[in-house]
């Protein structure tokens, strides 16, 4: 059976887990006040072109997500999101369980405007009765695999300065974006169009851990106090930091999301070749495609995949997601796969 479930089956890249192994019996201080956690902080803010900024290590997306939302928002403060944002259906409500609602907006890519927030803002923010809307989440790549532009994050921005709100990036699968080459993206580009966003390393070659970024000086105070009170605060945050030092070098981050994007981009043209569509067009590592569900009964002797949602009584919408580590021969395989099966039928 081969995986195209997630994109962190596999531990860490090699050049990872070398770098931690080369650092191992290094003595250092704790909880990211080490050499190793000041280095790889240095080198994001090198990557990004930016010593302003604050950088955390946290273990997850969701912990990043859950820690950044109550660290920015006072008590009577409410989330914007996109129906389909990950912190609406699949962070177990952790959100809310900070004491913040999500006012969720119906999209049909996955994707916030301006006009979205601005509608929401409006209808909640005249009157005490309705939790205060004062963050926008996004995601880049969102849920379903569409890429914000820099432009499209620099109006979304600008719209949120305008409101007196801010504008979180979830950035899980950032490096799928900044890879792309038909997306206007790069790493110095992110400080200037959010208030806050995070680096994901756990679905781009780490063993665990994402880089939260704080460009808002407005938000920076006291992160470290909440990081620690919520559970946050590893006494061996160099086991992470380490590992962003090797992903932000010599432009490791970006070739391993090229891989992940070039193996979905395979995949795509094979089910295209088979004659089947796709619920959404994602350009990044993630396909949503429209398969029946005779020929998934098929696939699933050889393939793992996700099921998404039922197109029909006999199609299902699944998604199929490569990495950094999927293998170009299975891939190929794959396709080989669901052309015969096409034929067979």
């Amino acid at each position: 059976m081969y995986s195209f479930k997630n994109d962190y089956s596999e531990t860490a890249h090699p050049k990872v887990l070398q770098r931690i192994i080369d650092t191992n019996m290094v003595q250092a201080e704790g909880y990211g006040l080490d050499e190793f956690s000041f280095e790889a902080i240095d080198t994001i803010k090198a990557k990004l072109k930016d010593n302003s900024v604050d950088v955390h290590f946290i273990s997850g997306g969701t912990q990043t997500n859950l820690l950044a939302t109550a660290a920015f928002l006072r008590a009577h403060e409410a989330v914007i999101s996109a129906e389909s944002g990950h912190i609406v259906g699949s962070e177990t409500g952790a959100i809310e369980a900070t004491g913040h609602k999500i006012y969720t907006v119906p999209t049909t890519d996955g994707k916030l405007t301006s006009d979205m927030v601005k509608s929401v803002f409006n209808t909640h923010s005249h009157t005490n009765f309705s939790p205060y809307p004062r963050l926008v989440f996004i995601s880049n790549p969102t849920e379903v695999g569409t890429v914000y532009d820099k432009n499209e994050l620099k109006t979304l921005h600008d719209c949120c300065k305008e409101l007196g709100i801010y504008l979180y990036v979830d950035g899980a699968r950032l490096g799928c974006a900044i890879a792309l080459d038909s997306v206007d993206l790069s790493f110095e580009d992110m400080p200037k169009v959010c208030d806050a966003f995070y680096i994901g390393g756990t679905k781009n070659g780490a063993m665990f851990g994402e880089a939260l970024v704080i460009n808002n000086d407005n938000l920076k105070g006291h992160f470290r106090w909440h990081l620690k009170q919520r559970g946050g605060l590893l006494a061996k945050t160099r086991a992470m930091s380490t590992q962003f030092t090797e992903l932000m070098s010599n432009n490791l981050y970006e070739d391993l999301a090229s891989h992940a994007n070039e193996m979905s981009n395979i995949l795509r043209e094979g089910i295209i070749k088979a004659g089947y569509s796709f619920g959404v067009d994602s350009p990044t590592n993630q396909t949503f495609a429209e398969i029946p569900n005779d020929v998934l009964k098929e696939l699933e002797k050889k393939y793992i995949y996700t099921p998404w949602d039922v197109v029909d009584e006999n199609t299902m919408l699944v998604r199929f997601i490569t990495s950094w580590a999927t293998s170009k021969e299975k891939v190929e395989e794959f396709v080989k796969d669901i052309l015969a099966i096409k034929v067979n039928k």
